[in-house]
């Protein structure tokens, strides 16, 4: 699932570096199994149902969009790829003794409804990086060229870019690239993620120095509304969190998550004050195989919650499903 690429991509590094690599339900099976649970974030807007949405996959983006695309990139001197529903990648010559794998340039990817740009090597230049008002508007061009429609996108978030240091460490000092996220639209509700490090509908596009442009992605699969699904009730949803059918979200640069599943076991109450539906392409729980994209776009929820160890608090970010359907599917896996 594309909106839960980012912790796919996670366990699987984290288990790779483990001797005896402990399954899933031995790393949730003793979360919150003794703590007492309470609700009090406000459900008053959020909606009685949501859509279920099919994704029509390849999307076949027309001639015109790809055109801009190349210019936005810079690259209409270089390459003129077709509308068509094959992959097309470019990536520039680095001779015979490049040591490490080529990076793509530029891609278009129709079965995933992805088009995206980035610069192996951009520049490290530190000045001169527009105000983020400027760049929101600059952004919100770039992203009409490429056949957006406005109405259906809304700024979400800014991204950084840092140089880095010889271990590769960010310099938090030294930012290079800015990015905009604008989020893709359903029904009023965003996406998951920032855009840059989750692959999620929308255009994202990071700018440098004097505002050239560093990398886009675009992904915007068409979509038909499928099933109009009722949504979980707080009741439900806890019971997921019993169950262990929600996903601890690991925090921005957090050192050793499996410390803090293991120290989240000992939580004597936790308290729910937030719950936010996004959407985000497949199935919660569900991994696709053969490299196939998902056919359905779902909705979701982001829980903030504390956990009360009784002489100290965290703050906790949990995944959970939002629809009373899915609710019912999970627990009964």
């Amino acid at each position: 699932m594309k909106a839960f690429a980012l912790f796919i991509a996670f366990f699987a590094t984290a288990f790779s570096s483990l001797a005896d690599p402990p399954t899933l339900q031995e790393l949730w099976s003793h979360l919150f199994t003794n703590a007492i649970i309470v609700w009090q974030a406000s459900t008053d807007k959020l909606p009685k149902s949501l859509w279920i949405y099919q994704r029509e996959l390849p999307r076949v983006f027309s001639a015109t969009v790809i055109s801009n695309a190349v210019v936005l990139a810079s690259l209409e001197h270089k390459i003129s790829p077709e509308s068509s529903t094959n992959d097309f990648f470019y990536h520039e010559d680095m001779g015979p003794n490049y040591p490490c794998m080529i990076p793509d340039i530029f891609c278009i990817t129709p079965k995933s409804a992805t088009l995206s740009f980035s610069l192996p090597h951009p520049d490290t230049n530190t000045s001169n990086i527009p105000a983020d008002e400027v760049l929101v508007q600059r952004a919100q061009a770039c992203a009409a060229k490429l056949n957006v429609d406005l109405a259906q996108i809304a700024f979400k978030e800014m991204t950084s870019r840092f140089n880095q240091d010889e271990n590769g460490n960010d310099l938090t000092n030294k930012r290079c690239g800015r990015g905009v996220y604008l989020s893709r639209k359903l029904d009023g509700i965003l996406f998951f993620g920032n855009g840059e490090d989750v692959l999620t509908d929308g255009f994202w596009i990071e700018f440098g120095s004097q505002g050239g442009i560093r990398a886009f992605s675009l992904i915007w699969p068409e979509l038909q509304r499928d099933k109009f699904q009722p949504t979980a009730s707080t009741q439900e949803i806890i019971n997921c969190i019993r169950a262990h059918k929600t996903i601890v979200l690991p925090n921005p640069d957090e050192v050793d998550y499996f410390a803090r599943l293991k120290r989240l076991a000992g939580v004597k109450k936790l308290t729910i004050t937030k719950i936010t539906p996004y959407y985000g392409d497949g199935v919660l729980g569900e991994v696709q195989t053969n490299d196939e994209p998902p056919r359905v776009t779902m909705p979701f929820a982001e829980l903030e919650a504390v956990a009360d160890f009784g002489n100290s608090n965290d703050t906790v970010r949990l995944l959970s499903p939002i629809l009373s359907s899915e609710v019912s599917r999970l627990l009964e896996k």
